[in-house]
């Protein structure tokens, strides 16, 4: 990862602010590592969530591809047979 930082401005629901406070607090760490965390861990899942997508659209293609392949090779079979 790398080590700069960046400042941001953040505008957060009083509640959800309000939530984050308890749990730093339980937690004893500080608000700026765990939003942080929370970036990170959501941005993980996200890209997670984005690579299963790809793979899944690359799964469908091959297996058209290779129920195209069959059906070819079906085809020349049938030609073998009435031959």
């Amino acid at each position: 990862m790398n080590n700069m930082s960046k400042l941001i401005s953040l505008k957060m629901d009083e509640k959800l602010l309000q939530d984050t406070e308890i749990m730093v607090s339980k937690l004893g760490i500080s608000r700026n590592k765990y939003i942080n965390d929370a970036v990170l861990a959501y941005t993980k899942t996200q890209k997670r969530a984005e690579l299963e997508a790809q793979i899944k659209k690359a799964s469908l293609l091959v297996r058209e591809s290779s129920m195209e392949v069959l059906a070819e090779f079906e085809a020349l079979e049938d030609d073998y047979e009435t031959i």
